[in-house]
């Protein structure tokens, strides 16, 4: 590799800004989107609440420092992750000079264990529509995700990946109706839903209540790919 490097070339003539990884996860919680935050041990911002993150090394890729900071920080593992947006305004972080690449993940609630690690006093689970004081430009990352959640949402079969493998049509459409923060017509979205072709009927059934059973679907194997070039909800 040496030999293709200029030979006149000075990299200590270029500034050095750092990279750092921040991931954001989402999960329906009580019926609430909720994010999983660390409250942070050391400067700057200690004892703030803020998105689990942290510096690249020279020796990893951007995901692989993504996977390896949710580890460390919260005992999160084997999420699917996708990257987000590059956030580098100059002034975001009072250290130096420091761009962060955002992912973000959507997960079930039940399947996150989560613990601080060495550099977080604790985590937690906080409202997306109430958040606490958040450190860096933290609350307008969080803001751009929810922004691109929705829109895949409403573009994507991305919201299987908030639910529990099986679902009744009902659960689905709430879970849509809490992320979008508005009602949909339960003929429309049942209609559209089912026309899109990403369900599969399991064969099982769900009591709720005194009402007749409700039929169980899950999302077929290639749901996560795109649906259609239009948007689906509302």
């Amino acid at each position: 590799m040496t030999e293709n490097i200029p030979q006149n070339y000075d990299p200590s003539k270029y500034d050095r800004p750092s990279v750092t990884v921040d991931v954001v996860i989402f999960s329906l919680v009580d019926e609430d989107l909720q994010v999983l935050l660390i409250k942070r041990k050391f400067a700057p911002f200690a004892d703030m609440w803020a998105i689990p993150g942290g510096f690249v090394r020279m020796t990893e890729s951007l995901e692989e420092a993504a996977i390896r900071e949710l580890a460390e920080e919260t005992g999160v593992t084997d999420v699917y992750m996708e990257q987000l947006y590059s956030f580098g305004r100059p002034n975001r972080d009072p250290r130096t000079r420091v761009i962060t690449i955002a992912y973000f993940a959507l997960v079930p609630h039940d399947v996150i264990q989560h613990r601080p690690g060495d550099d977080a006093a604790e985590t937690g689970w906080f409202s997306m529509f109430d958040l606490p004081e958040l450190a860096f430009d933290h609350r307008e990352i969080l803001e751009y995700a929810l922004t691109r959640l929705r829109y895949k949402l409403e573009y994507t079969a991305v919201g299987f990946r908030l639910l529990p493998d099986i679902f009744t049509l009902s659960e689905l459409q709430r879970a849509y109706e809490i992320i979008l923060s508005e009602k949909l017509d339960k003929r429309n979205f049942r209609r559209k839903i089912l026309a899109s072709d990403i369900l599969e009927e399991t064969g099982k059934k769900k009591r709720d209540g005194e009402g007749r059973p409700a039929k169980l679907y899950n999302y077929k194997e290639d749901a996560v790919a795109e649906v259609k070039t239009r948007r689906l909800f509302p």
